[in-house]
C-alpha cells in the first residue's frame, strides 16, 4: 500500500476558538467533533473537497501550550492551495483573516502569509500551471 500523510496535528489554546477560524472565516469542513474525555475531543477540519485534514489537538500540559502558534519556530508552517487566489484572498479578508505579507507574483505563483489566531503562518498560494505549491521554490 502507498503511503500519505492523513493528518496534521496543529497544537491549539481551544477547540472551540479554533473551529470558528477553520470553519467560519476559512472556510474549512468539520469532518469530526468526538468527545473523548471530559478535556479532550477528536476534532479534524479541512478545506472543502481535501484529502488532507488538520487534527486541532488542545494543548494539554505546559510544555504542549509553549508550543501554540510556534510549531515551526516563525516559519510558514502549512501551504493552503486555491485554484482562484484572488477569490479567497478576497473572502478571508472580509472575513476577518490577517495577511501578514501581501499578495505577490512570483515565479511558481501567487502568494500571500496569513496567520491564524495563534500566530501560526500560512501561505495562500495559487501555483502556476505545472508548479506544485510543495515544490522547493515556495519554501
Amino acid at each position: 500500500m502507498p503511503q500519505r500523510l492523513a493528518l496534521t496535528a496543529l497544537v491549539v489554546a481551544d477547540y472551540d476558538e479554533a473551529l470558528a477560524f477553520y470553519v467560519d472565516k476559512l472556510g474549512f469542513e468539520l469532518r469530526e467533533d468526538k468527545q473523548l474525555t471530559p478535556e479532550k475531543r477528536w476534532v479534524v477540519v479541512a478545506p472543502q473537497g481535501s484529502d488532507g485534514a488538520l487534527l486541532l489537538a488542545r494543548a494539554a500540559n505546559n510544555r504542549q501550550s509553549g508550543t501554540v502558534g510556534n510549531q515551526t519556530g516563525g516559519r510558514v508552517f502549512l501551504f493552503l492551495e486555491t485554484d482562484n487566489f484572488a477569490r479567497d484572498h478576497a473572502a478571508y479578508t472580509e472575513r476577518g483573516v490577517r495577511f501578514v505579507r501581501e499578495p505577490a507574483s512570483e515565479p511558481y505563483g501567487t502568494v500571500a502569509v496569513f496567520e491564524d489566531p495563534y500566530g501560526n503562518l500560512w501561505d495562500l498560494i495559487e501555483p502556476k500551471a505545472g508548479q506544485p505549491a510543495g515544490s522547493e521554490a515556495t519554501i
